[in-house]
């Protein structure tokens, strides 16, 4: 059984605290925290939002939360979680005397006080520059920003500088919630820690990798958000090339976060370039019609929209082939693909090895090992490979995985992503969150992405929704003679 260590006291203030991702995630993560055991008893959870709620309202807000991502409920143990919270109504971008109440609700005795930024990143350098008038941006202070830091590399960096103006770099951490889960800090280990897999991990061994991160939801409430960003700059310009980062990184010297940083910023500015010419070939960007999810029918994506966005350009898929530029990868296609209203939930990570040199066994049976990594929805590990099956009547070959899944072989509950991150803000440890550095790089390589998309005119495909995505999608990896893993 995990044993979970409990954390130092420590206040945390969530700006957008009556948010859908307060909801959602931050207040039911800190609770299960609370309920093994981490959280201790003094700590200060504080909610700060527009919201005009009393301290009753808020905590009943929390109670439904908590109670929606609770599979075992105690009132005891809520009443003894309710205790720690606090609310206060307040414009966050401006002075005024409610900062002094907020910092009365916090406490002065050197431990971390964690400002979380659930908010829209417009507001980011106005939020921050406010904390540090009102004397909040103290050496004690941590901020965590949730993602998209902007929306092109200008944007990034004008966020980056206002928020470091006021916060050093050590206190700003930059949140990816597919960098806490288990299986993705479960690629580190599997990495570095099993002498197994480090010499077959290159060019040498593996014919490619595909990194699938699709979704069965739509817009959710998101529309306006989602119809200025689309697939790239939601979901690759962060999960994605996070996920293909630590997949592709060298060997860090040490785990600290400097080290896992560096390692994986070599691998953002290796990343091959799109041009015009290069883009056709190497990219797919689509956009979902009306069609059948789980046997429902739901609408177009433009129908989905106002009236006047109803002609609409925004991807909500893309498909990438990526190239690295180094030693260890040369000639290794990455292919990435993200996609909304798609036939499942699914996020994995596929390695595909080399076939075997010679073909001693039937052609037909010639299946190349594959190494699965799945993320969503039920965290996992297979390792495919070939095996005699049983019986007389010659040699046939059966391919079957070597299964670790984290339900069947870890029976009690673990925390889940946003658990883990903030837990890891509490302790200081920013392995897990992006520098600015690769925040930046991430957004000049999707820069040249989407530029070469605008110079060549590439054309918007379609799929219909419940499918696996646009055909060209297929056509893309079919030239050079594979298909995508959609197990």
């Amino acid at each position: 059984m995990a044993e979970f260590i409990p954390v130092d006291p420590f206040d945390i203030v969530i700006f957008g605290g009556t948010g859908d991702l307060s909801k959602r995630k931050l207040i039911p993560a800190l609770f299960h925290r609370f309920l093994d055991g981490q959280i201790d008893k003094t700590c200060r959870i504080v909610g700060v939002a527009r919201s005009k709620l009393s301290q009753s309202d808020f905590a009943e807000l929390a109670k439904v939360a908590c109670q929606a991502a609770t599979s075992e409920w105690s009132e005891a143990a809520w009443e003894k979680f309710a205790s720690l919270l606090e609310y206060i109504a307040m414009d966050i971008t401006k002075a005024g005397k409610d900062w002094d109440v907020l910092k009365g609700y916090l406490t002065n005795d050197g431990r971390p006080q964690i400002f979380y930024l659930a908010t829209t990143p417009l507001i980011y350098v106005d939020v921050c520059k406010t904390l540090g008038d009102v004397g909040l941006n103290t050496p004690n202070a941590r901020l965590v920003l949730e993602k998209p830091i902007g929306t092109d590399l200008e944007s990034a960096r004008a966020i980056n500088e206002g928020v470091g103006a006021v916060f050093d770099e050590r206190a700003i951490y930059r949140i990816d919630h597919y960098l806490g889960k288990e299986t993705v800090q479960n690629l580190i280990v599997l990495r570095f820690a099993n002498a197994l897999f480090e010499p077959v991990w290159s060019r040498n061994a593996i014919d490619h990798v595909q990194i699938t991160v699709a979704e069965d939801i739509g817009l959710e409430g998101r529309a306006d958000y989602y119809d200025r960003s689309g697939a790239v700059r939601d979901m690759i310009q962060n999960h994605l090339l996070q996920l293909l980062c630590l997949t592709a990184m060298e060997p860090p010297n040490s785990l600290d976060a400097d080290d896992v940083r560096t390692e994986k910023i070599k691998v953002l500015k290796a990343l091959k370039p799109y041009t015009a010419e290069t883009v056709g070939q190497n990219s797919v960007k689509a956009q979902y019609e009306a069609g059948l999810v789980h046997g429902e029918k739901v609408s177009s994506y433009l129908d989905t929209l106002s009236a006047e966005d109803a002609q609409s350009e925004t991807e909500t898929f893309a498909a990438l082939k990526v190239s690295i530029e180094n030693g260890r990868w040369a000639g290794v296609p990455f292919y990435l693909r993200t996609g909304k209203r798609m036939e499942a939930r699914r996020s994995s990570i596929m390695i595909q090895f080399k076939p075997t040199p010679h073909p001693l066994f039937n052609s037909a049976d010639r299946v190349p090992n594959r190494l699965v990594m799945r993320l969503q929805p039920d965290e996992g590990m297979r390792l495919f490979m070939q095996i005699k099956e049983p019986g007389p009547g010659g040699m046939r070959l059966k391919y079957l995985p070597l299964d670790l899944s984290y339900a069947e072989n870890f029976t009690v509950r673990y925390p889940d992503a946003y658990e883990r991150l903030l837990m890891d803000v509490v302790r200081g440890n920013l392995a897990l969150f992006m520098s600015r550095d690769e925040v930046e790089a991430a957004w000049r390589w999707v820069d040249q992405l989407l530029a070469s998309w605008e110079e060549s005119e590439q054309a918007l495909e379609t799929y219909a929704a419940g499918s696996q995505g646009p055909m060209q999608s297929a056509i893309m990896l079919d030239r050079d003679g594979r298909e995508w893993w959609e197990q």
